[in-house]
């Protein structure tokens, strides 16, 4: 191990102390929540459980850093804390890592636990070791399948054929929010394309209002970030459903619309082609739209879902030979096939309305199409054109007096507000009334219904891989589904002997036949198990839960437990889950609460978004060259200076570069701390009231100001109040009042306390050293005095041209003209102003005073 050779010599030996205090933590259990009898109020702080490939890094180490910040400063105020830990073992990384290096993914993940495990307990976060989970255990997935099984009883699991993401590295499906915004796969980085297939889905769709409206419950508790990101994500529409009738087709087709009532200008339909309507529609046109379509649907196939909803893109599509009726006017549209409309959006399909719809207007004029107007935004649709800008945003720059446009011609689309023309029974109402008015018209005819749209789509779950939870479905000769009795979970993954598990576009576990090849239990006919296995996140959407009673063999989670612990009060991870992990953590939740499991609807109550941990501007990575270890960190430096560094950095939030910080700097400030205890010669039973008031004022200052910092995550302004109280100790200790007065113990004491908070070691050594048990953890935060907080005088500061020429002690109460007086009495501000001129006076009572002088 590397050692400080300053610190060495000055007694602070961090090694020596992390080796005394570490077994001794793991003997006594600090932080065991199992105590039934314990009858203090309860706090459930959480951390963002990590994934076991290889050891722990820089981002763990400030995640972890400050979550055991919040859970060790609720145990100061008296609670009864649960800050459990475990690992989110399945999933694609360790199955490819094991594929790649030849071993079985089990032996891969566990040994990664081992490692991380020994770096965490290193780490002296205050989890409750008897708690810990890892997903990849039987007694773990076993509820998975127990809850997948709850949710096909419910009509919320089901199987069906679709369009899917789909990973040509990994071989895999992809959920829509697994896509990166440029098209890529977040797990293997490739170009995602569509593939048909029959997959199981969760259908989070149906909670789609809740998952948005109850959004309004976590204001303020959850970053404004994060709520963004999900009511953008969930993406709710207010339109219409519009009923258009299909020529030769016995069902109407439904059609989606924010604006209904620009019916009257729709001028053609566009499906999309990789939907089952174009599909269906296709069928009875002549050979040559039969081929057309088929070469372009292939096409489709190959684009990312980005690349078709870029409006910028040229528009390409194929005519159906079909039409639709408008419901409005009766008129016939034809009907097209365009990689612009998505085949899960609305019912994939849409009423194009070129005047008023830019990517309508761009394809209506690359085909040729008819542009009609139906809303005057004041400009005639007839007229002399004038030439028309566009700014360096892509923005047209229209001139204030500028006459009605064609579209047609400037192929710019009319968005703007306006009065409705040309609509029939419409014409020369409001947006809002237009859209009141067709929706009853609609109404009325059978022809339409008032519609909320989502962007949200229902959460595929299968995986074409090995490492994950099997899914409890047997698939009978007929083709029926038989779920898995409850008394026969879990269905164990079998060994990986024999299998191959290189992605090639089916589950491995289909070659399984030892384990596939079941008997069908209703009939006693042949069957086959369901080869796909679950996405890792259904294991973490309700993990929080199995916390609870993690070895209970009867059930998921014990309803009583989570009546007393859930819902979690703070929870601590990383922004990349903003989406994801805490979209589908909320949807399972509402789920369990409308079968009777829990008595809450959000999971998280509070939420704490740590930044990343960077090193020279870059994020950290191999390719780079630029990783951090945390290992070595901590070899070099401590454990205590690096969770510091940590708190101290910044706002927890902020990214970190760790080329910018100094956990050297760190390590030197704990061993002036670690020195103050050494340097105490008074006894603990000590009266304080007889210790020096100025130091003991400094004391109560801090134990007044950071509870309220703590709980507002300004953990680094803490960390420098700290700082603040150490100097004033070693000054009160080196000079008067001198190290046996009362006040001197008073401070070292409070440091220690506060130190706790981010430098566990340190702390329980200081507070060994002043006389007491362990642990520190436990001792309760002290209350700050409240005569103590009220300064009987503060320095005034007087300055002359902004350079400090004075200081006095004034009341705090002093006015204004009264400390302007007092200044300009001051010999020293006399003789500095000489016989220049004051032309200006700025007073700030108690503080300041400056003169501002000429000549």
């Amino acid at each position: 191990m590397a050692h400080d050779n300053d610190r060495a010599r000055n007694g602070y030996d961090i090694d020596a102390i992390q080796a005394k205090w570490l077994p001794r933590w793991e003997e006594t259990k600090p932080f065991s929540t199992g105590d039934a009898d314990d009858k203090r109020p309860r706090k459930y702080v959480l951390d963002m459980f990590p994934y076991p490939s290889g050891d722990l890094h820089m981002g763990h180490a400030e995640a972890y850093a400050l979550g055991d910040v919040i859970a060790r400063y609720w145990r100061q105020q008296g609670f009864n804390v649960l800050h459990p830990i475990g690992w989110d073992s399945f999933g694609l990384p360790a199955e490819n890592a094991a594929i790649k290096r030849g071993v079985d993914p089990r032996d891969w993940t566990y040994r990664n636990i081992e490692q991380q495990k020994a770096t965490m307990k290193r780490y002296a976060a205050s989890f409750d070791w008897d708690r810990v989970l890892h997903t990849s255990d039987p007694d773990y997935y076993k509820w998975n399948q127990w809850l997948f099984l709850k949710m096909y009883e419910k009509g919320l699991a089901y199987r069906k054929d679709s369009w899917v993401n789909w990973d040509p590295v990994d071989q895999t499906v992809l959920a829509n929010e697994q896509v990166l915004a440029d098209g890529t796969s977040e797990r293997s980085g490739a170009v995602v394309v569509k593939k048909k297939l029959t997959q199981w889905y969760f259908k989070i769709t149906d909670y789609a209002d809740r998952l948005l409206d109850d959004l309004n419950q976590l204001e303020g508790t959850w970053p404004s970030k994060v709520l963004a990101m999900q009511r953008n994500w969930i993406g709710r529409s207010i339109g219409a459903d519009v009923d258009f009738v299909i020529e030769g087709r016995e069902a109407p087709v439904s059609v989606f619309t924010t604006r209904p009532d620009t019916l009257y200008g729709t001028t053609f339909m566009v499906v999309a082609p990789d939907s089952e309507l174009a599909a269906e529609l296709v069928r009875g046109s002549s050979p040559e739209v039969k081929a057309a379509f088929a070469e372009y649907a292939a096409q489709v196939q190959m684009i990312s879902e980005i690349d078709r909803q870029d409006a910028t893109r040229e528009k390409t599509g194929v005519f159906l030979d079909r039409f639709a009726v408008n419901p409005a006017n009766g008129e016939r549209l034809p009907i097209w096939a365009a990689d612009y409309v998505l085949a899960d959006y609305g019912h994939g399909a849409v009423m194009a309305v070129p005047a008023h719809d830019q990517r309508d207007l761009d394809f209506a004029r690359a085909f040729g199409l008819p542009v009609r107007v139906v809303v005057d935004t004041n400009a005639p649709v007839t007229g002399a054109i004038p030439v028309i800008h566009m700014d360096e945003h892509g923005n047209y720059e229209l001139p204030d007096d500028l006459p009605p446009l064609d579209p047609a011609i400037t192929g710019v689309a009319l968005t703007g507000e306006g009065r409705m023309l040309n609509s029939g029974p419409l014409d020369g109402l409001s947006k809002s009334n237009a859209i009141r008015r067709i929706i009853e018209q609609l109404t009325g005819a059978g022809t339409g219904r008032a519609a909320k749209n989502y962007r949200l789509r229902d959460w595929l779950i299968s995986r074409q891989r090995y490492w994950g939870t099997p899914i409890p479905i047997i698939h009978g000769a007929d083709g029926e589904l038989i779920p898995v009795p409850e008394e026969q979970l879990p269905i164990l993954l079998p060994p990986t002997e024999g299998l191959d598990l290189t992605p090639k576009g089916t589950s491995p576990l289909g070659a399984a036949t030892d384990w596939v090849n079941v008997t069908n239990p209703v009939t006693g006919e042949s069957a086959r198990r369901d080869p796909d296995t679950m996405d890792t996140f259904v294991d973490s959407s309700w993990y929080f839960l199995r916390f609870l009673n993690p070895r209970d063999e009867t059930k998921a989670f014990d309803p009583r437990e989570a009546d007393k612990w859930a819902p979690v009060d703070q929870y601590v991870g990383g922004v990349t889950h903003a989406i994801l992990h805490l979209l589908y953590a909320r949807f399972i939740t509402k789920v369990l609460f409308d079968m009777g499991y829990v008595n809450f609807t959000e999971p998280f109550s509070a939420l704490l978004n740590q930044g990343m941990v960077l090193m020279e501007g870059s994020a950290m990575s191999k390719s780079k060259g630029n990783i951090v270890g945390l290992s070595e960190q901590l070899d070099e430096h401590g454990v205590d200076a690096v969770r510091l560094t940590m708190a101290f950095a910044g706002p927890p939030e902020d990214d970190i570069d760790w080329a910018d910080v100094s956990p050297h700097a760190s390590a030197k400030f704990l061993a002036r701390a670690w020195r103050l205890s050494d340097d105490v010669t008074s006894a603990p039973e000590i009266d304080w009231k007889t210790g020096d008031v100025a130091l003991r004022r400094v004391t109560h200052r801090f134990l007044a100001e950071a509870p309220g910092l703590i709980e507002a995550f300004k953990f680094n302004v803490v960390v420098a109040r700290l700082m603040e109280l150490v100097n004033a100790t070693r000054k009160a200790i080196d000079g008067e009042p001198g190290k046996a007065d009362a006040a001197v113990r008073e401070a070292t004491e409070t440091v220690a306390l506060g130190l706790s908070l981010f430098a566990p070691y340190t702390a329980e050594d200081m507070w060994e050293k002043l006389g007491y048990p362990p642990s520190v953890a436990h001792y309760g935060w002290r209350k700050a005095n409240p005569v103590l907080l009220v300064e009987e005088s503060v320095t005034a500061v007087v300055q002359v041209n902004g350079k400090v020429r004075d200081r006095f002690e004034v009341s705090p109460k002093i006015a204004n003209d009264d400390l302007e007086k007092l200044a300009r009495a001051s010999a020293a501000v006399t003789r500095t102003i000489g016989d220049s001129e004051i032309v200006n006076v700025i007073v700030r009572a108690p503080r300041l005073v400056n003169f501002a002088t000429k000549g």
